[in-house]
């Protein structure tokens, strides 16, 4: 199967050359300090392994899309495997730490990921999740450049969403689409998972949210 982002990896990589950076300290604070190796699943070009490396741990990489990979091996020298988020190639209990970030618009089943999260976390062991905020950031939203945002009915409308006439022509929407989940169901996912939940975030940098971020524990 062809993974969605394979063939535009290297216009992705190019086009949002900073667009990660202001999520870093956010990810950093959320991942707190610790060692050992820490999977990044759905990790693309590997935006994320500096922030990852700064909190003492090491990366390993997984992504289903041959083409991300490949540019993420310019930015590490540890293990990348080519795999699905939603069926890992890992035993129970392999990590310390698993991240997984931007990946709940971009899979079909983000409830399976994590539980495949949860399966791989070794008892104690600590999942991050930052990615796009169900409410104020989806198919549903129209941005308008004074900041204002326009929510539509079709909020409720939860699954794939392919062409909507206030996506840019040239956009990642328009090229690859986006899965959209409710906060209800967003929130029904994570419980069950058997994850349990320290904190949420709504990281700064806009004035109405744009991310949405959580840090959990498999239970001892």
């Amino acid at each position: 199967m062809r993974a969605r982002y394979d063939g535009l990896a290297e216009w992705y990589d190019e086009r949002f050359v900073d667009g990660s950076e202001p999520h870093q300290p956010g990810l950093l604070e959320l991942l707190g300090r610790g060692s050992g190796p820490c999977l990044d699943l759905g990790c693309g070009t590997g935006r994320n392994f500096e922030t990852i490396r700064a909190s003492g741990r090491t990366v390993v990489g997984l992504d289903f899309s041959i083409d991300q990979l490949g540019r993420a091996r310019a930015r590490t020298d540890g293990p990348l495997i080519h795999g699905d988020a939603a069926r890992l190639p890992f035993a129970d209990a392999s990590f310390g730490t698993v991240v997984t970030l931007w990946t709940s618009t971009d899979v079909d089943d983000f409830g399976a990921v994590l539980l495949e999260a949860a399966r791989v976390l070794r008892p104690g062991g600590l999942l991050v999740a930052y990615g796009v905020h169900p409410c104020f950031n989806g198919p549903h939203v129209v941005y308008h450049e004074d900041g204002r945002r326009i929510v539509h009915p079709t909020y409720r409308q939860s699954g794939w969403h392919t062409d909507l006439p206030w996506w840019a022509e040239d956009g990642i929407r328009r090229r690859i689409g986006m899965n959209h989940l409710p906060l209800a169901d967003y929130l029904n996912a994570i419980l069950s998972s058997g994850l349990t939940v320290e904190r949420f975030e709504e990281p700064a940098g806009h004035a109405i949210p744009h991310a949405f971020a959580f840090r959990a524990h498999r239970p001892s």
